[in-house]
């Protein structure tokens, strides 16, 4: 009889023998995959093309019966565990080395229910997927920024996204969630069933369980909308990030302002505003973007009136997946004259061009939901700062991730100390984890000692389980 060599949720080795994986197989619909089968080195490629783990096994899940056997497989076995939606985390967690990764991406079933202004979508979905079918009803809900990032990963760790200060944040909007547990059991949670681990859903990680499928609430959105970019030169760097901090600051629940530096497709370094109105009045919304388009002298003014399935892919092209990328990021409450110079100075030393510096400005609905009422607890206004070092030659890998980190050093005294759990490096500990939650940290580590005492689900933002 064949074995399997593998690593236990511990750490250690172990072998799993040919008939254990034949009978997993056999209960599956979805392939399970090994190294050397079709297909396994394409599974395990994800967004950050820096991850390179190998998996003993890969469970290709066609549906929830999959992920029950895989998730039963894994706990029969004591198995290293990671779960896969979109594959679009920058530390990589759906990849783990050695053990069973649980794949959903096979999983991606959208359902619209335009009475009811729901979507429901299982864990493998992409964002553009499911705007592709909302949009359809004139309808969406707050998703990711990127238009591939995947929806699971995104919910779970709370969800910033264009629609966040006109509805809430993703998991704001979550209205209930199917998960298969660490004892390979399944429920639904929401506000009416397993109410305090739906409230550990919404922003507490994959720390609790497989989440198959999601539903969300819907709001009337588009098909049209404003957005787009305002692009200065690096030179003026300064005077821009200053108007756009109070700009900013000043924006209704209607308008989200971002703010890049990056290197345009010409070269150049540049300080882009990037805007976007989603109310339903486009005039009105030309009024309130006017004080940022008259703005001092732009390169380029790309706003106008663009499809609401538009303006979620506005910066795609600069997150493409599979470049190699570290990123180092926190909370800002203020962009204080002192961050902007730490920015500008980190702006001058990019080590590439397709490095990039960013701020996601965070107000309006997301930040009047009380701080304990989700996982999510970071409600104040604030932006959220990210260091994004991106490179394609291995070689260059050493210089980028120096760059991100200094960056970051530099600007933590100024910083909230804290961190949008999805922006989370792996490299960064337990003590991160604790004050991006703050109060609300003991109350999930109580929670995932009730659903999770092995800490099977370790893979991600842990949260260990209480002793």
């Amino acid at each position: 009889m064949g074995v399997l060599h593998a690593v236990d949720m511990h750490g250690g080795r172990m072998t799993l023998a040919d008939a254990a994986l034949d009978a997993l197989r056999a209960s599956m619909r979805g392939r399970l995959l090994q190294a050397g089968d079709a297909g396994y080195e394409e599974a395990r490629k994800l967004w950050n093309g820096m991850i390179d783990r190998r998996p003993a096994l890969i469970a290709r899940c066609a549906g929830t019966a999959d992920v029950l056997s895989a998730v039963q497989f894994a706990k029969t076995h004591e198995l290293l565990v990671s779960v896969r939606g979109g594959g679009h985390n920058p530390a990589g967690y759906a990849l783990c080395e050695g053990g069973l990764m649980i794949d959903l991406s096979p999983m991606r079933g959208v359902r619209v229910d335009p009475g009811q202004r729901t979507v429901t979508a299982q864990g493998g979905v992409l964002w553009h997927e499911v705007d592709q079918e909302t949009q359809a009803f004139g309808l969406a809900t707050t998703g990711g920024t990127v238009s591939d990032t995947g929806i699971g990963g995104l919910t779970l760790g709370g969800g910033l996204g264009w629609l966040m200060s006109q509805h809430g944040l993703s998991c704001d909007n979550l209205v209930s969630a199917d998960i298969v547990l660490a004892d390979g059991t399944f429920l639904t949670a929401s506000d009416t069933e397993n109410t305090e681990l739906f409230w550990g859903l919404r922003g507490g990680g994959g720390n609790f369980g497989v989440v198959t499928s999601f539903q969300y609430q819907l709001h009337p959105v588009g098909p049209m909308v404003l957005g787009g970019m305002l692009i200065y030169p690096l030179a003026q760097a300064k005077e821009v990030l200053t108007f756009y901090r109070d700009y900013a600051n000043s924006c209704p629940d209607e308008v989200t302002a971002f703010a890049f530096i990056f290197t345009s497709p010409e070269g150049a370094p540049v300080v882009a505003m990037i805007l976007g109105y989603l109310g339903p009045d486009l005039a009105a919304g030309e009024h309130l973007l006017a004080p940022a388009r008259n703005f001092g002298a732009p390169v380029a003014d790309l706003v106008g009136p663009v499809p609401y399935r538009q303006q979620q892919t506005l910066i795609d092209a600069a997150a493409p997946p599979g470049l190699l990328r570290y990123w180092k990021s926190s909370f800002v409450k203020q962009l204080s004259d002192a961050v902007i110079e730490v920015i500008i100075d980190g702006a001058h030393r990019m080590p590439t061009p397709l490095s990039a510096l960013g701020f996601f400005h965070m107000h309006g609905a997301a930040t009047r939901v009380a701080p304990d009422a989700t996982a999510f607890g970071l409600r104040e206004p604030q932006w959220d700062f990210d260091a994004i070092a991106q490179w394609t030659d291995p070689a260059d890998a050493d210089r980028c991730i120096a760059w991100a980190r200094e960056v970051w050093s530099t600007l933590e005294p100024h910083s909230a100390g804290n961190v949008y759990i999805n922006h989370l490096g792996d490299d960064e500990g337990v003590a991160r984890i604790r004050a991006s939650y703050g109060r609300n940290y003991e109350r999930l580590a109580a929670l995932k000692q009730t659903y999770d005492p092995t800490n099977l689900f370790r893979h991600n933002q842990n949260i260990p389980p209480h002793a």
